[in-house]
């Protein structure tokens, strides 16, 4: 298969597909290698799934139940176009025996709606409200996935990585949110072999930006507010979006941006220099020519001086994820946490607050022992060497492939301690 949106070829014998697919499956579980033709989206999906330690005998756990469930996703953004979702899929999952499902950007099914036997059927494999489907839980499936790639998946059969899922076929589109652009979870219709066509892939899609369009119009019914959002979690250059605009800041202007959005009440030139530049031979004139383009770009009345501040309220995802630190609301961090703070930034301040926010975040993690926050830290690019979360990860989910990671971590810790020691003997 050369496309690599297409689950199946035209003409193709379905059985024959799963059958060397299944083939695959096993060769690749056993031995941890893909020796037969995939699609690169499914055979990257599979090594992201052995490296979060899934076993092909798994299933999903629930995690939301009851009221929590309730109140969750009644709080979440898609259930805004849960309407819209009903009417573009609900007959078409009821009249073809499919199942219509919507999660959240962690992976989380929030509603599964469709054909009173086929889902009873999808109970068996935990296919239900509440429960986890992310890739680090249940591995390759097409809502977890569209969200961990970001782009639309269409999975099929024996391409999901745990067995008790492979008789299902399923495609799943990310839906984002129209302001910022972040991902708010993904729409996903399930069934059997009848979805193993690309065609089903191209109307998830249709659905999902039809969701975004509908979010976007919604977005003036909102209480008017002057408020900016200024995402730059997991950026080298944040994003800044209010007033009808969204501007992508230059790195420079996007620390600056970072640090006045902390201090409402402003900060002095020498202030900020001190904040920006590690070199002290930076001068005044530099940085007042650096405040200078940014306000251009700003646009007039945003940015004053003496002290220099914003004149309106700009919140940043920085200050969301603190808050909900302070408040112990640690998943809800770590929902929010996109990554490092401005990673390539080298600004004193910025780099305290980087820290600081990611140590706190981290230390939290590891307090609460939570088996799939740890493994959604440990498996993300910013946390793929922190040897603490993996070895409080092995302490409540010791797979083979934890254990073999963290002991890697601990071999690699523990070399320039024995070379540092023979250097002292010889």
């Amino acid at each position: 298969m050369t496309d690599p949106w297409v689950a199946l070829e035209p003409g193709a014998d379905p059985a024959e597909h799963v059958r060397l697919l299944r083939r695959a499956h096993e060769t690749f579980t056993e031995a941890g290698t893909v020796q037969r033709p995939v699609r690169p989206v499914v055979a990257d999906s599979w090594r992201r799934s052995a490296r979060a330690g899934v076993g092909p005998d798994g299933t999903a756990r629930v995690e939301l139940s009851d009221g929590d469930l309730g109140s969750y996703r009644a709080e979440h953004p898609l259930a805004r176009v849960m309407p819209l979702f009903r009417e573009l899929m609900g007959t078409f999952a009821s009249d073809g025996e499919h199942l219509l499902a919507v999660c959240d950007e962690h992976g989380r099914l929030l509603w599964v709606e469709g054909h009173p036997r086929t889902r009873r059927q999808a109970e068996w494999m935990n296919f239900v409200p509440g429960a986890r489907w992310a890739e680090t839980a249940v591995g390759t499936n097409a809502p977890g996935t569209a969200v961990a790639v970001d782009r639309p998946v269409q999975v099929f059969a024996a391409e999901h990585f745990i067995r008790r899922v492979q008789p299902w076929t399923c495609a799943a589109a990310p839906v984002h949110d129209p302001r910022t652009g972040r991902v708010l979870g993904a729409v996903d219709i399930t069934g059997g072999d009848g979805l193993a066509h690309p065609h089903s892939l191209g109307f998830v899609q249709a659905v999902a930006r039809a969701a975004e369009s509908q979010l976007a119009l919604l977005l003036p019914q909102q209480p008017a507010t002057d408020t900016s959002e200024l995402s730059a979690l997991g950026r080298d250059e944040a994003l800044l979006v209010g007033a009808g605009r969204r501007v992508r800041l230059s790195r420079r202007h996007s620390e600056i941006l970072v640090l006045l959005s902390r201090h409402p009440e402003g900060l002095t030139g020498d202030e900020l220099l001190c904040a920006l530049y590690e070199d002290e031979s930076v001068t005044p004139v530099t940085l007042r020519a650096e405040l200078a383009r940014l306000r251009r770009v700003l646009g007039p009345g945003l940015l004053s001086s003496r002290p220099y501040r914003l004149t309106a309220r700009v919140e940043s995802d920085v200050a969301v994820v603190e808050r909900r630190l302070e408040s112990g609301a640690v998943s809800a961090a770590a929902r929010e946490y996109t990554g490092p703070l401005l990673p390539a930034s080298q600004a004193p301040a910025v780099v305290r607050l980087r820290r600081r926010i990611a140590d706190g975040l981290r230390t939290a993690l590891v307090a609460g022992r939570d088996p799939d926050l740890l493994a959604d830290w440990a498996h993300a690019p910013w946390g793929e060497d922190d040897v603490d979360v993996w070895r409080a990860l092995a302490a409540v989910r010791p797979t083979a492939s934890v254990r073999a990671r963290l002991a890697a971590l601990e071999s690699e810790l523990a070399a320039p301690t024995a070379t540092w020691l023979q250097r002292r003997r010889s």
